[in-house]
């Protein structure tokens, strides 16, 4: 069976509810805390809660966030491939949530940070298999490693680019040398147009596709409206399943492991991101990133 693998960093989310954001240099008091394993974290969860093999292959640290990650892994049968970083822990995202389910980030490094080509390469990436990388993996200190375990990758290997805000930021070479690689492109409408240049989100899947190469699959996700998914020359609109959203954070992540897994398990692209809607559909009326539904709860859905 192919797996779903993912490189990128798996960081712990403090998530603050507010009624505001405090101006700057201003105050604002929370009206609630929540500790969560996030990042890769909330990808890996929806795939094996999907029902396919999900692996981990970032750095994790040994203190108290670090073990946050590998219970929260460990509880949903996500592997391991990776080792310990005794020197430090994991890293964690202050996300200051209001009450429109809109999120505001400030990231903390750690042990996260601390891959080599060698350790991303303990995941063993083999055909068949659906290997995740992120564009904020390609900020220093990890985007040279990364760039050299993908040199690495087999053929035959889907590498499913998850882009973030930051890809469309980075230098034209860093951007070729990982589109060379990508065959799966998957990201929200503001990332195809940042990177595009288009306005028009209906035209932006397929200039992806020219600037990725014939062969990619490119899915672009539109909010409550749902995602287009574009390969073989032809674009699909797979409409979502709009529901009254009371935490966003990780509905994005939540569909790409759901799409992820159904193809591991043999599903085309369009079937794929029909149950990624429905589970994204259900990830934002629930709090907290690791709010994926089970296989049996997206049945339950769809019906």
């Amino acid at each position: 069976m192919s797996r779903v693998l993912h490189t990128a960093q798996a960081l712990v989310d403090i998530v603050i509810e507010v009624e505001d954001l405090p101006p700057r240099g201003g105050n604002a008091n929370a009206l609630s805390e929540q500790w969560y394993a996030g990042g890769a974290v909330t990808t890996l969860v929806a795939a094996a809660r999907t029902g396919a093999e999900a692996v981990h292959g970032g750095a994790h640290g040994a203190g108290a966030h670090g073990d946050l990650i590998r219970e929260a892994l460990a509880a949903d049968g996500v592997g391991l491939s990776d080792e310990v970083r005794p020197g430090s822990d994991t890293g964690y995202c202050v996300v200051m949530l209001e009450p429109s389910a809109e999120r505001t980030f400030l990231t903390v490094y750690g042990a996260e940070r601390e891959i080599t080509a060698a350790s991303l390469a303990t995941l063993d990436p083999q055909p068949g298999d659906l290997l995740c990388l992120s564009g904020y993996s390609l900020f220093e200190p990890t985007r040279d490693p990364l760039l050299e375990f993908l040199e690495t990758v087999p053929e035959g290997v889907e590498v499913v680019l998850d882009p973030g805000a930051p890809f469309a930021t980075f230098p034209r070479e860093v951007q070729e040398r990982v589109l060379a690689r990508t065959t799966v492109w998957t990201s929200n409408a503001d990332e195809a147009r940042a990177l595009t240049g288009l306005d028009a989100l209906e035209d932006t899947p397929e200039a992806l596709r020219r600037r990725i190469g014939g062969h990619a699959v490119v899915i672009v996700r539109d909010g409550d409206k749902g995602c287009i998914v574009f390969h073989h020359g032809r674009g699909t609109e797979i409409p979502a399943f709009p529901q009254e959203a009371v935490d966003t954070n990780g509905a994005g992540d939540t569909h790409t492991g759901v799409l992820l897994a159904e193809r591991a398990l043999g599903a085309d692209w369009e079937s794929a991101a029909t149950r990624a809607n429905a589970a994204a559909g259900i990830a934002v009326t629930r709090r907290g990133p690791q709010s994926a539904p089970t296989r049996a709860e997206v049945d339950a859905f769809l019906a």
